[in-house]
């Protein structure tokens, strides 16, 4: 008897070994992150010095540009942003996801639990597949689709193939936007102003007439807005309009689709180091200054506005609709 009570202590003990030991792995990672956690956000950040500050070097690429032969290269959170769980089983498309702000949200989102559908011109290509694989590494369903949004048919396939790779939708994010500095209007050619137009207005009305029927109450759009909207700058006489009409479009629909329980919001950046300015956004002599008219002194870095995306898709947003949230380094509005 005193033998069959020590085997059964012995197989207890074994199995509750293994047991600890199936579990540690998990319980040591989840300890890791709470402890990543902690690190990046217990101590202050001098927001005037946390990244590269102007000059910067004179560099010119062609349209649409790689964030990956920047200089320097821009922070999309790939190392810095740590997730905690917000966005968990969510499923988001995001236009304009390989590098720039659309980069630094899809990252972000992947971190917070949802998986990822990425949109992009063919010729990013690399920089989407690092992306891509960002999102992998997380563990997320990770989509990647390129194509030209000026075009209504690509636009609508754009979505089928989302929510049919996702499984779903119910975070659409309208980040992708064409900017080209010009010093006269007499510069701008009707069809350099169509693709200003096509790309930045047309699409996302395309995009979330197309997604509406696959958004449940709950669901979220973001619209990417600008400082362009409140304060325009006279070189970008075609992007400022489309920045304005990014501010209305937000704060219509969203009182449209209020009670529906769909949210609509949008993001108003100020100067933010990304592939747009070095590939025709700004003129050279802007990118040696770049941001040097912040009261922070310095331009922003996509990674600094991810935090705002992922908030603004989060449930306990919930009473945030038809709001712009501003990140301008302390200039202009809201």
């Amino acid at each position: 008897m005193e033998k069959e009570m020590n085997r059964r202590n012995a197989i207890g003990k074994i199995a509750a070994t293994i047991a600890i030991a199936a579990v540690a792995p998990q319980t040591f990672a989840q300890s890791q992150k709470i402890q990543k956690i902690k690190n990046s956000s217990s101590e202050l950040t001098d927001p005037t010095t946390k990244y590269p500050r102007p000059p910067f070097k004179k560099q010119f690429q062609p349209f649409p540009g790689l964030a990956s032969k920047m200089e320097p290269v821009p922070d999309h959170g790939e190392k810095s942003y740590v997730g905690s769980g917000r966005l968990m089983g969510r499923k988001a498309l995001i236009t304009g996801g390989d590098s720039g702000i659309g980069r630094a949200a899809a990252i972000a989102y992947a971190r917070e639990g949802a998986d990822v559908a990425i949109n992009y011109l063919p010729e990013e290509e690399s920089d989407a597949r690092e992306v891509i694989e960002l999102i992998k590494k997380e563990g997320r369903n990770a989509v990647g689709i390129p194509g030209d949004l000026r075009f209504e048919n690509f636009c609508k396939e754009l979505v089928k193939e989302a929510v049919k790779q996702l499984g779903g939708l119910d975070i659409l994010v309208n980040n992708a936007g064409h900017q080209k500095t010009h010093e006269s209007i007499l510069d701008i050619s009707t069809e350099e102003f169509e693709r200003t137009m096509k790309t930045n207005i047309y699409a996302p009305f395309w995009i979330i007439k197309a997604a509406l029927p696959h958004l449940k109450p709950g669901s979220s759009i973001i619209g990417l807005s600008s400082v362009q909207a409140y304060d325009p700058s006279e070189n970008l006489y075609d992007y400022a309009q489309t920045k304005a009409a990014t501010t209305s479009y937000v704060k219509s629909l969203a009182k449209q689709l209020g009670p529906k329980g769909i949210r609509v919001n949008g993001v108003a950046p100020g100067p933010v180091w990304t592939a747009l300015e070095v590939s025709g956004g700004q003129t050279q002599e802007n990118i040696v200054k770049f941001g040097s008219e912040t009261p922070l002194g310095r331009p922003g870095q996509p990674a600094e506005l991810a935090s705002i995306f992922v908030q603004l898709a989060a449930n306990d947003a919930s009473f945030a609709t038809g709001q712009i949230y501003g990140s301008s380094g302390g200039s202009g509005q809201p």
